[in-house]
């Protein structure tokens, strides 16, 4: 049996003319919850959005499990960024998590009382059961990246790829969703995670991709979480990270 979830060779990705991401060369194995790390501006939203076709690449091949994006789609959930997101649309809470059933309805179906079912026990596990008639707008920002979590669980995919899910958040919301996606890999689901906050990510993730435009580390955490491989990503802001647990 095949094991590999992720291969990327040779991605290269650019934004009018200016390099992104360059020479990216990686494989993760399935059941890894793996942080996207780096400074800003290191195209860790890049690099999670050029693997999904999301943007266009310059050159490059990304296989997920074995075959492209477009022949895996419907198994591959996707939780943009908040700010990515238009919060005023006219949508109630089911209605969004609906959504994430419908790459596994037939052509021209709608959603069914299984399906609405199914919407509600994946907002019960994220507990925003009790607000499926709210509108998205409505809530806080803890409470709408819960529901998009809930959108992905409804897809029923294999992989999960989000983008800043802890940005705005509560902490008693991120507590629920990194609780969630810890349950997804050890149901044998891989999960990729765009994170800024270096002080989490030993307890977050099993495994780290440390980018800086190109890929500086990709491992175990305790071998990325190294003095000198976080400062060759970091160089200038390197005076706060031994405070975020790096190992000297």
């Amino acid at each position: 049996m095949n094991n590999l979830a992720i291969s990327v060779k040779d991605l290269h990705v650019s934004y009018y003319g200016t390099e992104a991401v360059k020479d990216v060369n990686l494989s993760v194995q399935t059941g890894n919850l793996v942080g996207i790390i780096g400074p800003n501006g290191a195209g860790k939203s890049t690099f999670l959005k050029a693997m999904l076709n999301l943007i266009p690449k310059d050159k490059g091949d990304v296989r997920i499990m074995g075959q492209t994006i477009k022949e895996v789609r419907k198994q591959i959930a996707y939780v943009p960024q908040r700010n990515d997101i238009d919060w005023d649309f006219p949508i109630t809470v089911l209605d969004a998590v609906l959504i994430g059933t419908y790459p596994n309805l037939k052509l021209f179906h709608r959603p069914k009382k299984k399906e609405k079912e199914w919407a509600l026990e994946c907002l019960e596990r994220v507990g925003m059961e009790e607000y499926s008639r709210r509108q998205i707008g409505e809530l806080s920002g803890g409470q709408q990246q819960r529901v998009f979590l809930a959108r992905a669980l409804a897809q029923k995919a294999e992989m999960f790829f989000l983008d800043e899910p802890f940005v705005g958040v509560d902490a008693a919301s991120e507590e629920t969703i990194v609780k969630i996606l810890k349950e997804l890999c050890w149901q044998g689901k891989t999960v990729m995670v765009v994170h800024h906050d270096l002080s989490k990510a030993n307890d977050y993730f099993n495994q780290l991709i440390l980018l800086n435009k190109e890929l500086i580390s990709f491992g175990s955490v305790n071998e990325v979480f190294q003095t000198d491989v976080i400062e060759r990503a970091y160089k200038g802001q390197f005076a706060f990270m031994n405070e975020m647990g790096v190992q000297s």
